[in-house]
Order: C-alpha cells, then structure tokens, then sequence
C-alpha cells in the first residue's frame, strides 16, 4: 500500500486549535511554526490529546519575531493512534503553523 502524504496549515493561531484528529494510525513526520509578528516573541505549544489529557510535545517555547521554530527535525517522528487529537496553540495571534504527516501507516 503506497504512502498517503497529508499537510495541515493553520495561520494566525491565538488560542488551543485542534490541527488533526487521527482515525488510524498516523506518523507525524514535521511540524514548524513562525512568527509573523514584526517585534514581538510568541510562546507557543504543541501537545497530543488522548483520555482527556494533554501530553506535549513542546510547552511555553519561544519563538522570537520574525523567527521559526522546527519541533520535529533530524528524522524524527511520532505517531498519532486512532482518537489522538495533535493541538497546538500561542499565547499571540502571530504564530502560522505547518504540520505533516502520514495518513493510514502501511502494516
């Protein structure tokens, strides 16, 4: 079975947004947010939702004006089960995010 490359883009995000809630088994293979505001650091989060909990994958991180910030790099990924909800968030309306991922992993 061939791979099913999928990507979520979100702009401006202020407040915790759900990017992707799986239905399989799914791999997380990038996630990069920037800044678009022109002098202002913004906080952000990045966390899995699972039973009600958040568990993160990156909390309170700074990511100065203008800058991005690549939470997955070097070949790492991590995988999404079937209701896992990936959320992310920032403390500023300023944060636009890329995530991508494998839809449905080939057993």
């Amino acid at each position: 079975m061939a791979q099913d490359f999928e990507r979520h883009i979100q702009r401006n995000i202020g407040s915790a947004t759900t990017v992707h809630t799986a239905d399989s088994d799914d791999a997380v293979i990038g996630i990069r947010v920037s800044n678009t505001h022109a002098s202002t650091t913004v906080k952000v989060d990045a966390y899995i939702v699972n039973g009600g909990n958040n568990y993160y994958i990156i909390k309170n991180a700074p990511v100065p004006a203008g800058g991005s910030l690549e939470l997955i790099d070097g070949g790492s990924k991590f995988v999404l089960q079937s209701g896992d909800a990936l959320t992310i968030d920032a403390d500023a309306s300023t944060s636009d995010w890329v995530v991508s991922r494998i839809d449905s992993i080939s057993t």
